[in-house]
């Protein structure tokens, strides 16, 4: 028999857990859910790191250690006709920094400002840009590049580029103009000819380590285009004879300034430009103030008495005019609707003056006189086909078109200052192209500062024939009893014709600042060269063409014919010259 104490009671329940019992069984499901959802978290972000954000990590760990680093193209030499060396790229160094690798003290960033010739707060700011690559310095010398390798400090590096030298320096500066760090052209020829000066640069990928230092070449990323050649018409022979002939010129009378052009008259190519004062190229800073420009080309003045001549040619070549007339010349000054003109000193005889002596003694009155019987559109016609009022088109940048009124505005006083250089402008080259039409019988050549292989496109101005008779008139001008005896040229017969003007301010023309000028070509028997100098407000006293730009051109001539071994055509006794062309021309009648 079972005992009663001892049997269990049949339906009893069993007793619930405590408190305790059920947080042990919870907490322990937590941390199975903790840690299952800790891993479900890094499994998360580990394929949103691998998948979602693969690339920008990529990019990111690269961009620590590998950097893009420009590889420049040589930029293409400019050359003179003869093949000399006018502007060529060298070597230079590049001073580059990473910012985010660069670790350097107070001591070192005020050594490196001081090397580069910057200012400390300058450099800092540099140092501190959040760009990848920042340029500290470009183009420098291998010597400050050593000096700021030699600092050490890391996020630094060199880089290999090129500078622009020009070995003639301010001889040829307002010329070839100037490029700036990344070897643009700015001013010049290096701005008008940029595209084909230019190269184009490459770039190649590199691998840094921390301290900024390349130590692996990870290839090149693009090839660099080098730039090509450029041949000018400038002679650097006759350039030198220009340059140093209008700088005394200019510093002998204490003028401003000055500007000579040498134009070989077949063919139309720039020999020589020169302008003084100048700049050297080499000095960037030359462009900023104005140093680089080039006055012969893009500044204006008004022609003054060299105009005459192409007033005398437009009456002789229409027929309104005889070379064997006599002018009458009214006393020496002629009044016409209100203003009177007059001339400096006494021209002809008998109240009248031949054509020739009013070309050669550079009358106003004389000129004006015929002048008066053009009408306007026809002389405006012929000094447009001259090249009066439109650029002469030589290729550099920033020509000057000069100004000529359309002829239906002109007043009858307005044409008569015209006729002798004032109411109209015109700059150097211009002016010395149109007398490449009494150079070439007539035909006015294009001219160009790129070497054309000696042929020049023409255009007819004037017949053969007037120009047969101008000839012999300029030539009188040069001698003893015209304007300009000091332009003559020993064995060699020169012709040519001086300006003298006054400077407008604002609307009055002021006494005591003037333009001389004078254009000539040479040797008369058979034309190779025109020159045309001017210089710009002369102060010794002296201000006349003739005795202030005609010595200029007589020394550049002279030089420039014995340069090239031009043969001597000056008249010798028994052989006709000057004097019996003239005489022959006027007995004709012509």
């Amino acid at each position: 028999m079972t005992r009663a104490g001892n049997s269990p009671m049949i339906g009893q329940r069993r007793a619930k857990p405590t408190f305790a019992e059920r947080f042990s069984g919870w907490r322990v499901q937590l941390v199975v859910f903790g840690l299952l959802a800790g891993f479900a978290v890094l499994v998360g972000r580990g394929v949103y790191l691998q998948v979602v954000q693969h690339d920008d990590l990529t990019k990111r760990g690269d961009a620590r250690t590998l950097r893009d680093v420009t590889v420049p193209a040589h930029r293409g030499r400019i050359l003179d006709r003869e093949g000399a060396v006018l502007a060529s790229s060298v070597p230079a160094r590049g001073i580059l920094a990473f910012p985010d690798q660069v670790e350097a003290d107070e001591k070192q960033i005020a050594s490196l400002a001081q090397i580069l010739g910057q200012r400390t707060a300058d450099v800092k700011k540099k140092l501190n840009s959040d760009r990848d690559v920042v340029y500290l310095a470009r183009s420098v010398s291998t010597e400050k590049a050593d000096a700021v390798k030699a600092l050490k400090i890391p996020g630094l590096s060199l880089q290999n580029e090129f500078k622009r030298e020009y070995p003639s320096q301010e001889v040829m500066g307002q010329v070839l103009g100037i490029t700036n760090v990344d070897d643009i052209g700015q001013e010049g020829i290096e701005l008008s000819q940029n595209e084909w000066l230019s190269g184009k640069h490459g770039a190649r990928r590199v691998m840094i380590d921390r301290r900024g230092g390349v130590v692996e070449e990870q290839g090149s990323i693009r090839s660099p285009q080098q730039g090509r050649d450029l041949q000018l018409s400038l002679d650097s022979r006759v350039q030198h004879i220009a340059f140093r002939e209008l700088k005394r010129g200019v510093e002998a009378n204490r003028a401003k300034g000055g500007a000579a052009v040498v134009l070989d008259a077949k063919s139309g190519e720039i020999l020589a430009l020169v302008n003084y004062p100048t700049a050297d190229p080499s000095d960037r800073s030359a462009a900023a103030n104005g140093g680089l420009r080039n006055r012969a080309v893009a500044d204006l003045f008004e022609p003054g008495s060299t105009m005459k001549p192409f007033t005398v040619a437009t009456a002789i070549d229409t027929g309104v005019l005889k070379a064997s007339e006599q002018i009458a010349m009214t006393g020496g000054q002629y009044t016409l609707t209100g203003a009177t003109i007059r001339d400096s000193h006494s021209v002809g005889s008998g109240g009248y003056a031949s054509v020739l002596e009013i070309v050669q003694k550079s009358s106003n009155v004389g000129t004006a006189r015929i002048a008066e019987r053009l009408p306007n559109e026809l002389m405006s016609r012929y000094l447009q086909r001259a090249g009066f009022g439109r650029a002469p088109q030589t290729g550099f940048p920033g020509e000057a078109h000069g100004r000529l009124r359309a002829a239906q505005t002109w007043r009858p006083i307005e044409k008569a200052t015209m006729s002798y250089g004032y109411g109209l402008s015109v700059n150097l080259v211009q002016l010395a192209r149109a007398y490449t039409a009494f150079a070439n019988r007539g035909s006015l050549v294009d001219v160009t500062l790129f070497k054309n292989g000696g042929v020049g496109r023409q255009a007819r101005v004037y017949s053969p024939e007037t120009t047969q008779i101008m000839l012999p008139m300029l030539e009188r001008a040069t001698h003893r009893d015209g304007t300009a005896p000091q332009s003559q040229v020993a064995g060699y017969r020169v012709a040519g014709k001086t300006g003298t003007a006054k400077k407008l301010t604002g609307a009055t023309y002021v006494d005591g600042r003037y333009v001389a000028s004078f254009v000539g070509l040479a040797p008369v028997s058979n034309p190779r060269y025109v020159i045309a100098v001017m210089i710009d407000e002369p102060s010794t006293g002296l201000f006349y063409g003739g005795q202030v730009a005609a010595p200029v051109f007589s020394q550049v001539m002279a030089q420039t014919l014995r340069l090239f071994e031009v043969p001597f055509d000056a008249p010798t006794p028994g052989v006709p010259g000057a004097e019996t062309a003239v005489a022959a021309i006027v007995r004709e009648g012509n």
